[in-house]
């Protein structure tokens, strides 16, 4: 009997032409690696944009791309390991190869032209607000000679809260404003130092003399230079965020930008010094008390710096700070209530060997001047990061909350 025919293959396929195609490739013996892989390797700038795609996707130049490479870890070293100079060179590839379309701009050129706002009165507004603490101070010490009883503690407090919350708005508004958000405790830190260059030196004073007995009259001298310091301190604070800015679009690398941005730091910071110790003269001279160069000065100057790293967003940094100059003074006025204890003599000797050296604002100088230097040592290397300018060159005083 014959076999019956088959017809397909073993593998039950409908019948097909059984050599190979000649229009085929030949497969290749070994497999190479993928594309990707390959591509990766050859271009290692593609990867680098995979990693970090939301920062070129979201960048506007190539300067915002440099600075958020830096925030991240990359280096000028990093940026030679993929085939370029610096960042500043590795950005501007990373910003070329990213589509951009013309919609945008199109739809801006043929939108309407928007309503100019009305800045003037907001301008006007803002000039008045920074010296409104100040104002509020000076017609306080003014009616206080006129008050007694408790139509003197109701002035007191009045004017308390009035400069409080003034102070509060120059903080949200303007130059001194912050988009970044305050570490916890630093307004409580700040009160703290308020209240201490009010009655810290009478209470240091009372303490050495066996006291605290009876009242004593506050120091507000030092207190009506600092609010009205706040009018410097904002154009300080201004001239370095556009001198930075300035300078972010002139650098062309990472080095040249910290070596043109620290000088600036630090001429500013003196000048806001000098202003001070000059509001520090004019205030004691109009109120007849002593000027407080070195306790006064010391502590503006560690607001200012503070102020300046919470708006680049080194708010720890800040409360660190503050919170060395709030506890140096607690050691010390702990240290001379601790002396009167039996056996303890000695702890109330640093101190009071310090005011006999330098009277009683020596203590609170010497807290708030280690603060100062310990915060400038830090900051100096920080301000001087593109890293830290690149929202804020961009950002407008209108848009600082």
């Amino acid at each position: 009997m014959s076999s019956p025919t088959r017809t397909g293959t073993a593998e039950g396929r409908p019948p097909g032409p059984t050599g190979p195609d000649p229009a085929a490739p030949a497969p290749s013996a070994q497999p190479g690696p993928p594309p990707a892989a390959s591509s990766f390797a050859a271009d290692p700038v593609k990867s680098l944009m995979l990693i970090h795609h939301d920062l070129c996707a979201d960048a506007v130049d190539p300067l915002e791309i440099a600075a958020g490479l830096e925030a991240r870890g990359v280096t000028d070293r990093t940026a030679r390991a993929y085939r370029h100079r610096d960042v500043f060179a590795l950005a501007e590839e990373m910003y070329a190869r990213v589509p951009h379309t013309g919609d945008h701009a199109a739809d801006e050129l043929h939108a309407a032209p928007a309503t100019p706002r009305a800045r003037g009165p907001r301008v006007l507004a803002r000039l008045f607000l920074l010296p409104l603490p100040a104002l509020l101070a000076s017609a306080g010490l003014a009616a206080w000679p006129h008050t007694a009883g408790r139509p003197r503690l109701a002035l007191a407090a009045a004017t308390g809260i009035a400069v409080l919350l003034a102070l509060r708005a120059c903080l949200r508004r303007g130059p001194l404003g912050s988009r970044f958000p305050a570490a916890p405790g630093t307004a409580a830190y700040v009160l703290l130092l308020l209240a201490a260059a009010l009655y810290g030196e009478g209470l240091i004073s009372q303490a050495i003399s066996g006291g605290p007995d009876g009242s004593w009259a506050p120091r507000t001298a030092p207190l009506l230079a600092l609010l009205a310091s706040l009018v410097p301190a904002a154009a300080c604070v201004r001239a370095f965020r556009r001198g930075a800015g300035r300078r972010l679009g002139s650098s062309r690398s990472l080095d040249d930008f910290a070596a043109a941005v620290w000088p600036l730091l630090l001429a500013l910071f003196a000048l806001y010094l000098c202003t001070l110790w000059g509001l520090l003269g004019v205030s004691a001279a109009t109120l007849h008390q002593a000027t407080g160069l070195l306790s006064a000065g010391s502590l503006g100057a560690l607001l200012l710096l503070a102020r300046l790293m919470v708006q680049h967003g080194r708010a720890e940094a800040a409360r660190a700070a503050l919170l060395i100059a709030c506890g140096g003074q607690f050691l010390a006025l702990a240290s001379l209530f601790a002396a009167r204890l039996p056996g303890a003599a000695a702890l109330a000797t640093p101190v009071e060997r310090l005011t006999a050296l330098g009277g009683t604002g020596a203590v609170p100088a010497l807290a708030c001047s280690l603060a100062v230097l310990t915060l400038l040592v830090h900051s100096v290397p920080a301000l001087s990061r593109a890293s830290a300018h690149a929202k804020a060159a961009a950002d407008t005083p209108d848009e600082a909350r």
